[in-house]
């Protein structure tokens, strides 16, 4: 376990400092330095979550056929390396002379590396806790970390200049390339490999037809995807509640920075916690949270009340991604793992945020954060009290350890 869980560990941590420093601010960044407005931000998030499901059911695929294999988190290293250079060499300035073709190749590239890869990533780290006989959980904490570290100085890098941040990513990801290297595939995996090969076509289009496999996507559209496009603009709505943007920029990058450090803590105990309360009642229980956190930030008139519940999310987020990784691993048979993870939960996600970002983003121009939120948040009530009845109860004989 030892060396294997120590590299894969400093492989979350850089990963998600990298993924921090581009896109902790990035909705401010396209805010107030690219000058979009509401819809517009809405349609880049729209064909970014777009462009993502369109590449999450092949990086499901072709990380469940390579098993324990590193070719894809190779592939997707490089192209963490060359993104400082394409955001502020070609993105950028595409923004503002050529808004849809920018849109287009950004949500191209931010898929490759984040929205989709993170999915992949996150499966192959699974396989290798299954493997190895690690805790899931005690390795993500060490991302949540490397997401706080980032946080806390990407407000400042921001005000230095906001391209700052787009190069450190890329110096995170050469530190991600010399530790995958480093990574051993266990002698076990050529077991593990040999179930992987029988993934055939057959067996591709007998996948969709698993039943549980579109109850829990029915809790993941009502719930995960409808809090990720809330999650998209509230940084933007969170810096209205000061009067100096640079001071809201900084304040915000410390808030997200404390908020991910409790994170990280709440990743390590969960595992426990999930156990304890079973792992649907913990699903539901997350989104509970979610919906809290969404209903209220559009009730809460204070800049000390709004982060209070950006700090919730240092709880719901470990809850429901360790709940959803053991509900995979107790409901479905594990040759499917990363097909279902990203399928189900990454793909859902960004397919259902595809389509609502942008209504969401007009919603924002037209009635503002405030009322929209609070729609927001009976809207993922309703698919909670769904949910209750629709997700699978925890089978008492499958080992989800």
């Amino acid at each position: 376990m030892g060396r294997n869980y120590r590299l894969l560990s400093a492989i979350f941590f850089v990963y998600f400092m990298a993924w921090s420093f581009s896109f902790s601010l990035y909705p401010i960044w396209l805010s107030q330095e690219i000058g979009l407005n509401g819809e517009q931000v809405g349609i880049v998030f729209s064909v970014n979550a777009l462009t993502a499901l369109l590449i999450m059911p092949w990086y499901g695929y072709i990380q469940d056929k390579l098993g324990l294999k590193k070719g894809l988190l190779y592939f997707i290293a490089i192209a963490m390396v060359l993104f400082g250079p394409f955001v502020n060499l070609i993105y950028e300035p595409f923004l503002k002379s050529h808004f849809y073709l920018a849109v287009f190749l950004g949500g191209t590239v931010f898929s490759l590396v984040f929205l989709a890869g993170v999915g992949a990533l996150e499966s192959y780290i699974d396989k290798q806790s299954r493997v190895v006989h690690f805790e899931f959980g005690k390795a993500r904490m060490w991302g949540s970390l490397g997401w706080a570290v980032a946080s806390y100085f990407a407000g400042l890098s921001f005000n230095i200049t906001p391209s700052l941040n787009y190069w450190l990513t890329s110096i995170a990801a050469l530190c991600f390339l010399v530790l995958l290297k480093y990574v051993k595939v266990m002698p076990d995996e050529v077991e593990l490999r040999r179930s992987l090969s029988l993934l055939e076509k057959k067996r591709i289009l007998s996948f969709f037809k698993i039943p549980g496999l579109w109850r829990l996507s029915l809790f993941v559209v009502g719930v995960s995807c409808i809090y990720a496009v809330f999650d998209q603009q509230f940084a933007i709505y969170f810096t209205t509640f000061f009067e100096d943007r640079s001071v809201a920029r900084e304040y915000y990058g410390y808030l997200m920075s404390a908020q991910v450090v409790l994170e990280a803590l709440f990743m390590f105990l969960g595992g426990k916690w999930v156990n304890r309360l079973g792992v649907k009642r913990a699903l539901l229980c997350s989104g509970v949270l979610m919906a809290i956190r969404i209903f209220l930030s559009g009730v809460v008139t204070d800049s000390y009340s709004i982060s209070l519940l950006k700090l919730l999310h240092a709880v719901e987020l470990p809850l429901m991604i360790i709940a959803i990784f053991k509900y995979i691993n107790m409901h479905f048979e594990a040759r499917y793992s990363a097909m279902i993870y990203m399928i189900g939960f990454q793909f859902t996600t960004q397919f259902m945020a595809s389509i609502l970002a942008i209504g969401v983003g007009m919603l924002y121009d037209q009635i503002g954060y405030v009322q929209t939120y609070r729609y927001l948040g009976i809207v993922v009530t309703i698919f909670i009290i769904i949910s209750y009845f629709t997700l699978s109860n925890d089978n008492p004989k499958r080992n989800c350890d």
